[in-house]
């Protein structure tokens, strides 16, 4: 049975294209031939390797890497717009793998919607009505679906544009109405396949803000594709990357920059700033052990959560003498941050930046 806080559970999965799989999967299994041999001697391409993780209800889980690397081959195996050629994936406790094609039907239908970077409007239906097809196709009245979708349209501020046709529209936009129609479906899943990459950085930042104000709201979990290590930490509450099929390193985005994995993951994450990224949980340090001392800091020092960055950390730091108080989750002191913490943090992101330059 799956454990009732993970929505998503991917087992050893693997697809291998090509008429002689079944061979190169053997192949793959009893050795340690690579993609390219696979390619060579089978014909076969490997598009996703041996890929295992879990994604908890409500997380945003990114999967990034460079074009090529497997990620949007691995995110449609979810919802089987792929077959694997092995392993297992379990939705709740539904094994994916095992439906049959009603059972399917009805999956893609009510727990699992898609976005893709194109938009994928009917361009001869409105925006209301392409926002309500998932409704339709369940058979939903007019009046109900259509009710329905003027909420979702005002949740992606596009009231005022029910009427409109997809050529009316801006990238933007459209792909506003594209979330707005897999969120009309209520379903437990979201799989986002680089769906902002296609627009101007400007109105991509955007649409990231509102997707995560939404994700916040709605609590959907989803499986984020996407190619930029900057859109992934922005939005991802942990990252997978991938490289020639295989997933080489899952971590929150603090780890994936302060710990990369091996030197591909340290090339992707060289030009990203700590100052930002660092939380006062990396750098604070244990309570005093003196009561007094510790009495002292309790009743003094500026409060801070764990989840305060470098940058805000060392803002405080500059307004206040002494050390700043950090208070966990729970409400209770979890340590405290000195100015010689954030100055080895500082100097640590600095010393990474002269080697990245080197």
């Amino acid at each position: 049975m799956n454990k009732p806080d993970i929505a998503i559970d991917v087992a050893g999965v693997w697809k291998v294209f090509g008429e002689r799989a079944g061979e190169a999967m053997q192949a793959l299994r009893g050795s340690t031939i690579s993609k390219a041999e696979v390619l060579q001697r089978y014909g076969c391409v490997v598009g996703v390797a041996d890929a295992s993780f879990q994604v908890a209800r409500g997380e945003i889980f990114c999967i990034m890497g460079l074009s090529g690397s497997g990620k949007s081959t691995l995110v449609r195996h979810i919802n089987r717009l792929l077959e694997p050629t092995a392993g297992r994936i379990l939705v709740g406790d539904v094994d994916v793998t095992a439906m049959d094609e009603r059972t399917l039907r009805e999956f893609r239908n009510r727990q699992v919607a898609m976005v893709f970077q194109s938009f994928g409007l009917m361009p001869h239906r409105t925006v209301r009505d392409n926002v309500a097809m998932p409704l339709e196709m369940r058979g939903v009245g007019k009046r109900k679906r259509w009710e329905e979708a003027d909420r979702v349209i005002a949740m992606v501020e596009l009231t005022g544009w029910e009427d409109k046709y997809a050529h009316e529209l801006s990238g933007g936009m459209q792909q506003r109405v594209g979330l707005a129609r897999a969120i009309a479906a209520d379903p437990t899943i979201l799989l986002m396949d680089e769906p902002f990459s296609a627009l101007d950085p400007l109105i991509r930042r955007q649409l990231q803000d509102q997707f995560m104000a939404l994700s916040a709201l709605m609590k959907k979990t989803t499986i984020f594709i996407t190619h930029d290590l900057d859109e992934a930490i922005r939005i991802g509450h942990r990252i997978a990357i991938m490289k020639d099929g295989r997933i080489v390193q899952i971590g929150r985005p603090e780890d994936i920059v302060l710990s990369p994995a091996d030197d591909y993951v340290a090339e992707f994450v060289a030009g990203i700033s700590r100052l930002k990224l660092v939380s006062a949980a990396s750098v604070m340090r244990a309570l005093p052990v003196d009561a007094s001392e510790r009495a002292g800091l309790v009743a003094n020092a500026p409060r801070v959560t764990t989840e305060h960055n470098l940058d805000s950390l060392i803002d405080l730091s500059v307004q206040h003498e002494g050390p700043l108080l950090v208070m966990g989750a729970d409400g209770a002191p979890a340590g405290c941050v000195e100015r010689v913490d954030l100055l080895k943090a500082v100097q640590g992101e600095r010393r990474r930046e002269e080697r990245a330059l080197a």
